[in-house]
């Protein structure tokens, strides 16, 4: 499905640019877009490597132990089949700890090494099991205890107290990860429910 969106956004894409007479515009684009995507790859490379070793110095000292100790009473609620002291409830919770102080870069390694690890636990390989979409839907709309990041660019951007935004930030991540992960569990059961009955 997501191959046919693409398609039809690229040929949209260029016959929009063809008729209103921007191809050249087009053409700078897809030039600089594709560097980007480069030099991000690159970015990412090296973030995904440090946070990756990172990862590994935090298992071997106990502070993912420690981490998922603290979490494992939230989790079980979202999780309650896992092993909290597991490695991918200790994954979770260092993504989820990454996710809360705001440090989106460092949660990215972090989501896809608990993800590679529940899809080693996923019985079907060719689907995605209930707790990788729980997951899934936990990154993507995470709570915020420090909005690192966002609070960053204020301050590239000349804001005075870039800090401000957080009592709004604990408000409508808070909402969003509840609306996400309650919209997720419902979908969940009616999809369980749906392969019982077949």
């Amino acid at each position: 499905m997501i191959n046919y969106i693409w398609s039809f956004m690229v040929v949209f894409s260029v016959i929009s640019a063809i008729f209103g007479g921007n191809m050249q515009v087009l053409s700078n684009a897809i030039i600089s877009s594709a560097s980007d995507a480069v030099n991000l790859c690159i970015r990412l490379g090296g973030t995904i490597c440090l946070w990756g070793g990172l990862m590994e110095i935090a298992e071997e000292s106990g502070l993912t132990d420690a981490v998922c100790r603290i979490l494992s009473p939230l989790l079980k609620i979202v999780f309650p089949k896992m092993d909290m002291k597991g490695k991918t409830a200790k994954a979770i919770s260092m993504n989820v700890t990454a996710n809360m102080l705001g440090l989106g870069n460092a949660a990215t390694p972090l989501g896809l090494e608990a993800m590679r690890r529940l899809q080693g636990e996923n019985g079907k390989k060719e689907k995605a099991s209930a707790d990788m979409i729980k997951f899934v839907v936990m990154n993507s709309a995470a709570f915020h205890l420090i909005p690192t990041t966002v609070a960053a660019l204020r301050r590239d951007y000349g804001s005075e107290n870039p800090f401000d935004i957080m009592p709004a930030s604990w408000i409508s991540s808070a909402a969003a990860l509840t609306v996400g992960l309650t919209a997720a569990i419902i979908m969940i059961k009616i999809s369980e429910g749906i392969s019982c009955r077949k």
